[in-house]
This record gives C-alpha cells, sequence and structure tokens, in this order.
C-alpha cells in the first residue's frame, strides 16, 4: 500500500519509527519530512501529504504534530481529505469505519511512540462499513 507522511518537530521521532514499522510490512512510504528537531511550520509537511492523497499518490496519509489539532486542520482544507485526529486505537478504528477516513493525526505529545504505531495499524487494517456512514461521508465537502 502506499502511504504518505509529514510532521513538524515535535513528530519527527513518532514519524521515523512509524515509518520503519511500515516499511517492515512492505508498504511503500513517501516520507515528506521534517527529519530533525529544529522548529518548522507544519503545514510545510502537511500540504505534501493531503496532495498524494488527492492525486492518489498514496491512498493513505499520516500526520504527526504536538497536538495533532495543527496537521488535522491543515489537512482538512484539502477537499479529497479526511484527517481524524485520533488519541486511541478505538477512535482510530471509528475515524475509518464511520468516517472513511483518509489520514490519521496523531497528537505527539500526548500519546506514546507505541501507542502510535498502534493506531496506525488499527486505522490501517480497517474497513470502511458504508450504509448510514456512506450518505453522511458523502456530504461533508463543501
Amino acid at each position: 500500500m502506499k502511504i504518505s507522511i509529514g510532521c513538524d518537530h515535535a513528530g519527527y521521532e513518532y514519524k521515523d519509527n512509524i515509518v520503519k514499522y511500515l516499511e517492515k510490512l512492505g508498504h511503500q512510504v513517501t516520507d515528506h519530512g521534517t527529519h530533525g528537531p529544529e522548529s518548522v511550520d507544519y503545514p510545510d509537511f502537511v500540504h505534501p501529504v493531503a496532495e498524494d492523497i488527492e492525486s492518489k499518490k498514496a491512498k493513505f496519509g499520516i500526520l504527526i504534530c504536538g497536538s495533532g489539532n495543527g496537521v488535522a486542520i491543515t489537512a482538512n482544507k484539502h477537499q479529497k481529505v479526511r484527517a481524524a485526529l485520533c488519541w486511541t486505537t478505538e477512535i482510530a478504528k471509528l475515524a475509518r469505519q464511520h468516517n472513511n477516513a483518509n489520514a490519521i493525526a496523531i497528537p505527539a505529545r500526548y500519546v506514546s511512540k507505541r501507542l502510535a504505531t498502534n493506531m496506525v495499524k488499527a486505522f490501517l487494517e480497517t474497513e470502511f462499513e458504508g450504509g448510514r456512514h456512506k450518505r453522511r461521508v458523502n456530504k461533508m465537502s463543501c
């Protein structure tokens, strides 16, 4: 599966762990950075991930910042992106099942690296349920 990932300085260690995990599973990962602790502006790393989703270069996106809010808000400015802020594996599953989310936003300052990886696993392994949820998802875009 093709996955695009981006983060700010608060999430780069998480990103590196998640990339290694995904590559070990055989996924093709496009890493848009950042690659260190120096302060950066998260939109510079989120927009390329969102563009990969919109252009179908990636099926899913993974976004990481301190709270997860900034990356989620930025990604959701793109019409074809449904980024979900997740802090538990259950929320990650529900984001896929009920909202057909195609990007997960992870709050690095509020979850462990292990939980972040487990959320990504749950997110990627969960299918959209469709049905009544499809009707709702179809009403999301402006």
